[in-house]
């Protein structure tokens, strides 16, 4: 199976059809609001990364129930818990939004987007693409930049008047 990197044109092209896509840091589909995406950079050593996106549901409850990606073999949902003086992290089977809620990936702990088995280091200034399946829905697809957890979080922040 080729590589992220070497899929590249393919993917520049596929991007430059999407434009509200790969620029925007939110996009609304179907009463749901998609917004700050965010991995981490990883390298190329690295067997696992995360993604970070922020889900909003408007009228009707949203369930997210996985993802896929081109830079990952899988893509699951998991939720990371303190557990005593320990962190315990676990698959989701799915991940409920109720109506007019929203769910905020960080790092370092709650629900994110693990990145199952690399296939190539996740560089910062880069972006990849990534489908989130939900239940009763269309697939959504999001343009994700790889930047450090603290630009993430400070874009994110301030993008929510935090």
């Amino acid at each position: 199976m080729p590589g992220f990197r070497t899929m590249r044109p393919l993917m520049a092209g596929m991007l430059l059809l999407m434009p509200t896509l790969s620029q925007a840091h939110e996009l609304e589909v179907d009463s749901l609001r998609i917004a700050h995406p965010f991995s981490t950079p990883m390298p190329a050593a690295a067997p696992h990364g995360a993604a970070y996106v922020d889900i909003m549901a408007g009228e009707d409850d949203a369930v997210l129930t996985g993802a896929s990606s081109p830079v990952s073999k899988a893509v699951e949902v998991h939720d990371m818990q303190r557990d005593g003086d320990r962190m315990k992290m676990r698959k989701l089977e799915e991940l409920r939004i109720d109506a007019g809620d929203t769910v905020s990936m960080r790092p370092g702990g709650g629900p994110h987007l693990m990145l199952i088995g690399l296939e190539e280091s996740l560089e910062e200034g880069e972006r990849f693409p990534l489908t989130l399946q939900f239940a009763d829905r269309e697939p959504i697809d999001i343009t994700v930049p790889v930047q450090t957890s603290a630009t993430g979080d400070e874009t994110t922040d301030a993008n929510h008047g935090h």
